[in-house]
């Protein structure tokens, strides 16, 4: 993985084509942002690429933490949770790492 070039990429780090994501890619994306990666990292990117396939959006943090709550339920459903796991600015950075555009109201 060291060393794997990116594919382009937006002035803030975000893919310019959502089919150039792999979890390889994932892996770079995430390392560029002192993130390794985990089980529980996974888990909320699977969950953010399947709210784009249903919704063709990203989810800025309050929509984020409510799907979050209905597929995974209260305990990883809530701000602190996605905190933890995605600092700063959970919906931005995890949307980024999963490949999908910014979220339209994310700074």
């Amino acid at each position: 993985m060291k060393g794997q070039k990116l594919p382009a990429l937006t002035d803030e780090g975000f893919l310019i084509q959502a089919s150039d994501w792999s979890a390889s890619v994932a892996e770079v994306l995430a390392m560029e942002e002192s993130i390794t990666l985990t089980a529980a990292h996974w888990e909320i990117i699977e969950l953010l690429r399947d709210y784009y396939v249903t919704y063709d959006s990203s989810p800025a943090m309050r929509a984020l933490v409510k799907f979050c709550k209905l597929r995974l339920g209260d305990d990883k459903g809530c701000s602190i949770y996605l905190l933890k796991l995605f600092p700063g600015s959970p919906a931005k950075l995890a949307s980024k790492i999963a490949g999908l555009p910014k979220p339209a109201n994310c700074l």
